[in-house]
């Protein structure tokens, strides 16, 4: 029997891989590479507990709410906690923008690095094991290291993210982050406690047949959105898939083409998805991917955030499918 039909590759990992490709970084002094680290640790004590729900009492609303007044889940809570324990540790942040806390975290003033997270983006998913996932964005900070932090290193556009990523927590555990060169994905493989590449330069497809809408407010939704969802619907080739869970949504889009929509409805004018710590990441990632981001006029990246929790209305997918929808405006 050959040796390759006995022992197939598992790929490279996640770690050597960052080593080997931190030239393309222009700031390649190691700190980029300790941070990406840092967060893959984090994801991975946060998918043993996830993993855990339904065993001890982590599931459920924890009976508070959250900066964006959301009920918080126990599990968005302690995930929250494990990210910001590993980037204190780590050095490398000046500062944290959660969804969990209503002003940034102060970390230390010497980093280099400002961090937009989504500890546990569809937390509420947890009680009925649904996928659910983290999203981050990496800004470099424009203040003098060691000075405060100002609201040039907070209130950043998305276009001058260095990185972004998601780590997805579903059948399969998987890390797929950008630094600006392509996107590249990797599976968890818990027995080693290791990610290993598993999607190498990531293309999203120019078109697709899949529409991910919640229809649910679909009365108030904006004119164009609704002709968009007629035009779907009378050509009879495209399919409505919708899991309420915006990392699980992205990523089948990313894998088999699609759009993602949340507009901005009458009692949410721009929409319920934040711009700094969930449409950014997603789109730096969609656009390096081939596809598109919009907020039914603008690209995402180029909105110029004015709050931490500023809300956006959210286009996101397959570059041909985005720009139908937007043709209905």
């Amino acid at each position: 029997m050959e040796q390759s039909r006995i022992a197939h590759s598992i790929g490279i990992a996640l770690d050597r891989f960052i080593k080997n490709n931190q030239g393309q970084f222009q700031y390649a002094s190691g700190e980029l590479s300790q941070l990406l680290r840092d967060i893959a640790l984090a994801s991975k004590v946060v998918n043993r507990e996830v993993n855990k729900a339904g065993l001890i009492d982590i599931m459920g609303a924890l009976g508070s709410q959250n900066s964006a007044g959301d009920d918080q889940q126990k599990l968005d809570v302690l995930a929250n906690i494990r990210f910001t324990r590993a980037l204190t540790k780590g050095g490398e942040v000046c500062a944290l923008i959660s969804e969990e806390t209503e002003s940034y975290v102060d970390l230390n003033n010497k980093g280099k690095y400002v961090i937009a997270i989504d500890p546990l983006d569809g937390s509420s998913n947890i009680d009925v094991n649904v996928s659910i996932g983290t999203i981050f964005s990496i800004y470099r900070r424009k203040s003098p290291e060691g000075t405060p932090i100002r609201d040039e290193d907070i209130l950043q556009k998305g276009s001058e993210q260095v990185a972004a990523g998601y780590i997805l927590y579903g059948s399969s555990t998987m890390l797929v982050y950008t630094t600006g060169h392509g996107v590249n994905g990797f599976t968890y493989e818990p027995t080693l406690g290791e990610y290993f590449l598993s999607h190498p330069d990531q293309k999203m497809p120019e078109d697709g047949k899949i529409f991910s809408v919640n229809e649910g407010p679909a009365a108030s939704f904006p004119a164009s959105v609704e002709k968009y969802l007629q035009y779907c619907k009378k050509d009879g080739s495209y399919t409505a898939r919708y899991i309420g869970s915006l990392v699980a949504d992205f990523h089948r889009n990313m894998l088999k083409g699609g759009i993602y929509i949340y507009p901005g409805t009458a009692k949410n004018p721009q929409g319920k998805l934040r711009l700094m710590y969930e449409c950014n990441a997603l789109s730096f990632i969609a656009e390096q991917a081939g596809g598109l981001a919009s907020d039914g006029k603008n690209r995402i990246l180029d909105i110029q955030p004015k709050a931490l929790h500023q809300r956006t209305p959210f286009y996101v997918g397959s570059k041909k499918m985005v720009e139908k929808a937007k043709s209905f405006d």
